[in-house]
This record gives structure tokens, sequence and C-alpha cells, in this order.
């Protein structure tokens, strides 16, 4: 079960550092200070569901036609990781920095609803935690399931605690030419070992 939990941590956290508009939200808001125990909360619970759905929902009903086509699922979970390996890798050779938008912004209802729109509104949230960690999960059972779930929820939950409460510390670090490209080439290397893991379980190799 060990293996099935760090390898739902490793995947969730490759999947999550990937900075998009939801963790840029979240991080201007710990920058700003405002709502941001709300911000941590509504984020890690909208994660959790999402993983959830993914894991024992969506694997589940296509149990019988994963039997079929293991190695052509494995496959494309595969390409889709080295897909966002070679994104990642590209983004640590480049010159993009990441820039918190220092606007102010209103009442809680108010910054719930625009996050609400980034998380659920944007169709790679399902992709990546429907679609790719529950075609992942397939490869694990029973309790082993459940420990690879429970992996990728912690790492969701640590990420947006961790960039909640260091918001600040980690804006400043990130302006760093050469954090932002050694933090997209960590990334980059977790993603093509976890599709290196993806091509043996589907039996390529």
């Amino acid at each position: 079960m060990l293996v099935a939990y760090l390898t739902g941590l490793m995947l969730s956290l490759s999947l999550i550092f990937a900075i998009g508009s939801q963790n840029a939200f979240v991080l201007r808001q710990a920058i700003l200070r405002q709502h941001i125990r709300a911000v941590i909360l509504f984020c890690a619970i909208s994660d959790g569901l999402l993983i959830m759905a993914g894991v024992f929902g969506v694997s589940f009903f296509i149990k019988s036609f994963v039997n079929q086509f293991t190695p052509w699922l494995f496959g494309g979970a595969a390409i889709w990781l080295i897909g966002y390996g070679l994104i990642r890798a590209h983004d640590a050779f480049g010159n993009e920095l990441l820039m918190p938008d220092d606007r102010t912004v209103g009442s809680l209802s108010t910054t719930l609803l625009a996050l609400a729109i980034l998380t659920f509104g944007n169709p790679h949230v399902y992709l990546d935690t429907v679609v790719l960690i529950g075609t992942i999960s397939l490869q694990f059972n029973g309790f082993a399931k459940l420990a690879f779930a429970f992996g990728a929820i912690t790492a969701s939950s640590v990420f947006f605690v961790g960039i909640g409460y260091s918001g600040y510390l980690l804006s400043r670090v990130m302006r760093r030419p050469r954090a932002w490209r050694a933090l997209n080439a960590g990334t980059a290397l977790i993603m093509f070992g976890l599709a290196a893991a993806m091509l043996r379980a589907g039996g390529w190799f």
C-alpha cells in the first residue's frame, strides 16, 4: 500500500505544481491575506471530491472496458504524462515567472464564486483529477486503491495549505528565474518517471 500511496502522492504533486489559474489565484489571496483559510478549504475539498470521483466513480464504471484495453489505456496515460512533462521541461528553459496580481478583491462570497469558476469551469481540472488520476488508479485494488486516493488527496491538501500560508515567501522565491526553472525541471522528471511506470503497467516493456 505504501507504493500506491506514494504513487498517488507524487502524481498529484506533479499535476498541481503546474501553476495554473487556480493556484495563481490562491497565491494572490495569500499575498493579499484575504479570505485565505476559506480559499484553502474550498480548494482542498474540491480536489478531494474530484479525486474520489475519479478513483472510485469513473474507474469503477469503466473497469470491464479497461480489462480489454489495458495496454492502450495505460499507454495513453503515459503519453499524457509525457506531454505534461515536456511542457514543464520547456518552461524550465524559458523565462516565465509567476507574477501575482496585486489588485484587491471583494467579499468572501465574491472570492469563492471566482474561485469556483476557476476550479470547475476549467476542463483540465476534470482531465487531471477525474480522468488521469482515475485511470492510473486502475492498477490498484482494495486498500491499495484507497491508499492511492489518500496519497493524491494528501498532496493536494498539503500543497494548498503550503501555498496559502507561505504565499509571500513563495512569491518572492518564484520571482527568481533559477527557482522557477528548478521547480519545472523537477516536475518534468517526476512526470517522466510516472510515464515509465504506466508503460510498464500496460506491458509495453
